[in-house]
């Protein structure tokens, strides 16, 4: 009994921990923990039932394309519904609207790349809301001394559905291929896990309602000047976002070309997965600020090392080795990413007195272009040269421009440094005179 108590007191002790967080952040990392069950689907399966109805990583490139393509536009949009409706009607927006976008895809009887198109501009649409607004709420709930614990927690559990979600979805889709479930057919198998999807952005979009979140208060995200600090970093968004388009298109292709059907993926990405979980909510729990660009310059590492496996060995093991280091890399990345943005955010903002939501809605430009160039990279030599090729080659031409993103995030981590301090300067020499003309 007491080796019981022993094995339950570390949890408990850790929900105690969570219960202490600010009520706001608590109500948006459940909402994201609910809607982490959805992503895998999302970002995996979409992807593969393409691959499956079309037989074409063209097709599967565009689609994604056209769903970074979405994100920007929706952010603008999103920027002036918020003078009307609350952030967290339009968050809840997003997320519903992903799961409509899926009944879209799989209602389609033929892939043609104007339908494909239409179906990713609306899931861009669905991310775009749901991104845009919890990059806000994340900044305004969270201080920076707690956000490695935020992401890191936060990554956890995105990194257990990871898990979870592509056995669960990945066996059920094997069995009734396998089994003839459903007439045989695979589009109402699909169809059957979108209902699944549907029914979790409900749910989260009700528990997103527990806390009433603020709006922006300034108007005005629109701005083409920004200080030297942010546009630096939209060179290290840029390059973030070049291999985003990789981690979600790539996986599926080289596991349907090389591997074999959904149950291989599903297992593939949940094998691989299950260090990885316990070891990021370790790293957000017990690291501090000071350990982010350890943290990403371990995950770059790693996923360069994948990316030259895959492509020398370019096998079923090869995509095995691959696959393991993008889950492993993909966490290691935001959780060292997302608190030097949002750090940044701070310091710009206070010091050119604008809006938060200007720097988040500017940020997902510089994404943007990352993603074109990299899917564009892709589409180009597939098309132009071969699809083995592209899908040797292009990864590890990505990951090894990554690699910059290691002293470009240290340079901006410093320069941030020296914002703050001449910030407390210049406060400290604002109070002096008052202090004088006081006495």
């Amino acid at each position: 009994m007491k080796g019981l108590f022993k094995i339950l007191e570390k949890p408990v002790r850790e929900f105690a921990f969570f219960k202490e967080q600010p009520k706001a952040m608590r109500v948006l990392l459940s909402t994201n923990m609910i809607y982490a069950f959805v992503l895998p689907v999302i970002e995996i399966f979409v992807g593969a039932y393409i691959m499956r109805s079309s037989d074409d990583p063209k097709i599967v490139a565009l689609y994604q394309l056209t769903v970074y393509t979405g994100i920007p536009f929706t952010f603008l949009v999103n920027g002036y519904l918020l003078r009307w409706f609350r952030i967290s009607n339009l968050y809840s927006f997003g997320m519903l609207l992903s799961g409509i976008s899926m009944f879209l895809m799989m209602g389609l009887e033929t892939l043609s790349f104007t339908g494909v198109g239409a179906a990713g501009f609306l899931m861009g649409a669905s991310f775009g809301f749901f991104w845009a607004n919890r990059d806000y709420l994340a900044l305004g709930t969270t201080k920076d001394q707690n956000r490695n614990y935020y992401y890191g927690l936060e990554t956890f559990f995105y990194t257990l559905t990871a898990i979870i979600v592509p056995l669960l979805v990945g066996w059920f889709l094997g069995a009734a291929n396998r089994n003839g479930w459903f007439g045989g057919s695979m589009s109402v198998s699909y169809q059957m896990v979108t209902v699944v999807v549907v029914i979790l952005t409900i749910l989260a979009s009700v528990v997103v309602h527990r806390d009433r979140f603020k709006n922006p208060e300034q108007n005005r995200f629109l701005y083409f000047r920004f200080d030297k600090l942010w546009n630096k970093l939209m060179g290290l968004a840029g390059l973030k976002g070049m291999v985003q388009g990789y981690l979600v298109t790539a996986p599926a292709i080289l596991i349907m070309r090389l591997v074999g059907d959904e149950g291989s993926l599903g297992l593939i990405q949940g094998v691989s997965g299950a260090f990885t979980a316990i070891m990021l909510y370790l790293i957000g729990r017990m690291t501090k600020p000071k350990h982010r660009i350890a943290i990403l310059s371990a995950g770059l590492i790693i996923f360069t090392f994948g990316t030259l496996v895959n492509g020398l060995m370019f096998s079923s093991v090869g995509v095995m080795v691959f696959v393991l280091c993008k889950v492993l890399f993909q966490p290691l990345h935001d959780i060292a990413y997302f608190p030097i943005q949002m750090r940044v955010i701070d310091v710009v903002s206070a010091r050119e007195k604008r809006n938060e939501f200007a720097y988040i809605f500017n940020h997902e430009f510089g994404l943007y272009l990352g993603r074109f160039f990299g899917l564009g990279l892709f589409i180009v030599l597939a098309t132009y040269v071969s699809e083995t090729f592209a899908l040797k080659y292009s990864l590890i031409v990505v990951a090894l421009l990554q690699l910059l993103s290691i002293p470009l995030a240290k340079h901006i981590t410093k320069q941030a440094d020296l914002y703050e301090q001449s910030e407390v300067k210049t406060e400290v020499q604002e109070e002096i005179p008052l202090a004088v003309a006081i006495k």
